[in-house]
């Protein structure tokens, strides 16, 4: 239900007395601290840095009290006079510091009336939910003299988003334990090079370089990467090293490989070899790990990449291996929805059947580990208030961990609209082969790469891939 239009309205000068007042109380949040420093450039990290503002000489000082100041601003604006009130001047003093989590009501109270000028003078004070005086002074105001009665503005939603809070989450997760071995396969550009030792520097990797030694170390001296100490497994081209990559993972010499500077054909087409590749009874498919800004948690996406138009015994391994990849990285039962353009049966909408039969397979065992719901059009997966709309009752609905998506042209849109409209950050990896393979884009920063490592570190992990 919508809410009712609220209105706000002002007191002119003649309707004030000395003594009335008005107060405001709003507890302050992290998110406030953040979108005052976006507003005023205020980057100070006594106010935003917990482990500066920690220091004996700020005494865990992480507010702002000029925080607290806005709130008087907010009370002679809105409350008295209100619409139509001109700020003339302040004076505050800031006593005691503002902490997240505190309750802080802010009250003004008029001390004196000009009435030649229509001015008045007020007294200030904030006060904390223990009744501590945070903030004292006073503010002189030009009231308003004409009655203003007005919506109320609807403030826009904000959200608040720190680029790469999941990936630290995952890459701390996965350096609890040893680095895996790696082969990173023909790594002879700048980009594959920095991503494979920014992972092997943060703890996550140690990396196999598979191609021609002569590209690897020019790459290297024009990036002013150093490779000392990094074994280089010489293969004369691309095909050579996808090739040799696949042998050294068919022999447990690695436990991943990682896609440098060559299509992915060309690595698939060695690791799905039916005499010498990397195949399992499973089908391969690959998970985009999402970092959404406008969601709390990381969305799994699959398959967008690799299967084209899978059948249902192939969409039963593309979810099995989303889930194991979700509950390799903590989660203990993934929430799973199986997309469609609607979230109804119909014999009509093929994907609609294959989502059936995929939660049957899952009640009956053959889908484990996961609780699995759908069809779910994409609202409902993700939207609590969507899915509430539609009245559907579901654990999954509304907060689904895993997408599962009906063809690799859905999956693909869906993944780019979330990467290059929505901001989302998308490390990735191949399940389904003997070792997890990390297929990177030459467009993927470092940040992303070495997210991907951590995501293959863990999976070959809770796999039991010797690293």
């Amino acid at each position: 239900m919508m809410e009712p239009l609220r209105f706000i309205e002002n007191r002119t000068f003649d309707e004030i007395a000395v003594g009335d007042t008005a107060s405001l109380t709003r507890t302050l949040q992290a998110q406030d601290i953040s979108l005052f420093a976006l507003a005023s450039g205020d980057v100070n990290p006594a106010h935003l840095d917990k482990e500066f503002a920690a220091t004996d000489r700020f005494h865990g000082v992480i507010a702002h009290g000029l925080w607290g100041g806005s709130l008087i601003s907010a009370v002679l604006g809105t409350e008295l006079p209100g619409p139509g009130t001109i700020y003339l001047g302040q004076s505050l003093r800031f006593l005691h510091p503002v902490r997240i989590g505190d309750a802080v009501t802010a009250r003004v109270t008029v001390r004196e009336k000009d009435g030649s000028r229509q001015r008045l003078l007020l007294d200030c004070v904030c006060l904390n939910g223990r009744g501590e005086t945070v903030i004292t002074g006073e503010a002189e105001v030009l009231a308003p003299t004409e009655k203003v009665r007005r919506p109320r503005a609807l403030l826009p939603e904000v959200h608040l988003h720190e680029r790469g809070v999941h990936w630290n989450h995952l890459i701390e997760a996965a350096r609890k334990f040893s680095p895996a071995l790696t082969a990173i396969v023909h790594p002879c550009d700048a980009a594959s090079l920095e991503g494979a030792l920014t992972a092997r520097d943060a703890g996550l990797i140690v990396p196999v370089l598979v191609g021609p030694r002569a590209k690897i170390e020019a790459a290297a001296h024009v990036a002013r990467l150093a490779l000392d100490g990094i074994e280089i497994v010489d293969a004369p081209h691309s095909h050579a090293a996808a090739e040799r990559a696949v042998e050294l993972a068919r022999a447990g010499q690695v436990a991943a490989l990682m896609k440098g500077a060559l299509h992915t054909d060309e690595v698939l087409a060695a690791v799905v070899s039916r005499t010498s590749g990397l195949r399992t009874e499973r089908r391969m498919s690959h998970v985009y790990v999402l970092d959404v800004p406008s969601c709390p948690k990381p969305l799994f996406l699959t398959d967008a990449a690799v299967n084209i138009a899978p059948s249902l015994e192939e969409k039963r391994d593309i979810v099995q291996n989303a889930i194991d990849l979700a509950r390799a990285l903590g989660i203990a039962q993934p929430k799973v929805a199986i997309l469609s353009a609607v979230e109804t049966i119909s014999t009509k909408l093929g994907s609609t059947l294959d989502a059936a039969a995929l939660c049957k397979m899952a009640e009956r065992g053959q889908i484990t580990g996961g609780l699995v719901d759908g069809p779910l059009a994409f609202d409902n997966a993700v939207s609590r208030a969507a899915a509430a709309v539609k009245a559907i009752a579901s654990p999954v609905a509304g907060d689904a961990d895993v997408l599962v998506v009906p063809d690799l042209v859905s999956g693909n849109m869906l993944a780019k609209q979330l990467i290059h409209l929505a901001g989302a950050d998308a490390a990735g990896i191949l399940l389904g082969a003997r070792v997890p393979i990390i297929l990177t884009s030459r467009s993927d920063s470092a940040e992303v790469r070495m997210a991907s490592c951590a995501l293959a570190q863990l999976f070959a992990h809770r796999a039991g891939i010797p690293c």
